[in-house]
């Protein structure tokens, strides 16, 4: 339990500096979008790399992913489905609140979650997996595929966006790493490590700095497709994960109890990443990311009681 709220503690302080700096206006109007590229293109797939990296090829694929993955791939075309029948939403919209919707913050959160609540940081390997090869590279073409006209990438390189979107680069090798027992030199590791560790700081500081100035979470025009996110990702996503998890797969005790703190983390700042990085719905996305922060919380604590000992 005290894992769990150390680990939001630490994120919630990093997020305060950003809003500090963003605030006293230290590194300009465009660091923020500068932090988030730096994420985004650079620190991210490092750090994917070095995480698939050291896991277990066996745990990547297991009876854990079809509560994991269906869970999170269920939330996302709920909240598709939803905003398309009730506001018409375009089809950019439609992927960052689907990914706002499924996309846990797995990397940063759920590691030291799994590592100290559950006893084992391979539990989130699957959906970390299935997150950064499947539903990023989806979201990601879908808005790359709705910049203007001028800009739209050609149907070829819109068909292999996935394959050079920094995120699944990282992740792929990885993953291959991984696979082939690759054991990397020290030369090629320590420039790796040094890169990745940027990846939690500069994603959380650059969030932290859109913060300030900005209105009331969940207030205006978008608050309506806001707070079904928030419900999705909040309740949903982890009341399908222990229904898919029991039902379908078959698991019981610590497994069932992984998959379903593990569906119940907060939407990852990734999410609002990738909205910034296109332009699109970045409110929809901060705003999300922040209150499913906040309600994780409960909700973690909830679980870890009511199913730790089963």
């Amino acid at each position: 339990m005290n894992a769990v709220i150390g680990g939001f503690a630490a994120l919630v302080a990093v997020i305060a500096v950003g809003w500090i700096v963003g605030r006293a206006g230290i590194l300009g109007p465009g660091a923020g979008g500068v932090l988030s590229r730096l994420s985004y293109f650079v620190a991210t797939p490092a750090l994917l790399l070095l995480t698939l990296a050291k896991a277990d090829p066996a745990e990547l694929v297991s009876a854990a992913l079809v509560a994991t993955a269906g869970s999170a791939l269920l939330s996302a075309l709920l909240y598709a489905a939803l905003a398309r029948w009730r506001w018409r939403s375009a089809p950019a919209a439609l992927a960052v609140g689907g990914l706002a919707s499924g996309y846990v913050n797995a990397g940063n959160l759920g590691v030291p979650i799994a590592a100290y609540v559950l006893g084992d940081a391979s539990f989130v390997a699957p959906v970390l997996l299935f997150q950064v090869l499947v539903m990023a590279p989806i979201g990601l073409a879908v808005l790359a595929g709705s910049q203007p006209a001028g800009d739209a990438p050609a149907r070829w390189r819109l068909l292999t966006q996935p394959l050079r979107t920094p995120v699944v680069v990282g992740c792929g090798l990885g993953v291959l790493v991984a696979a082939t027992g690759l054991k990397l030199p020290p030369l090629v590791l320590q420039p790796i490590e040094l890169t990745a560790a940027l990846a939690v700081p500069a994603a959380l500081l650059a969030y932290g700095m859109s913060l300030h100035g900005a209105p009331r979470p969940a207030s205006g025009d978008g608050a309506s497709r806001v707070w079904l996110a928030v419900a999705l990702k909040t309740l949903a996503q982890p009341a399908l994960a222990y229904a898919l998890g029991r039902w379908a797969a078959g698991l019981s005790g610590v497994a069932l109890l992984a998959v379903t703190v593990t569906s119940a983390l907060p939407t990852a700042q990734n999410v609002f990443v990738y909205a910034s990085s296109y332009d699109r719905d970045t409110l929809l996305a901060r705003d999300t990311v922040l209150l499913t922060t906040v309600l994780s919380v409960p909700v973690l604590v909830g679980l870890a009681v009511l199913l730790g000992g089963t």
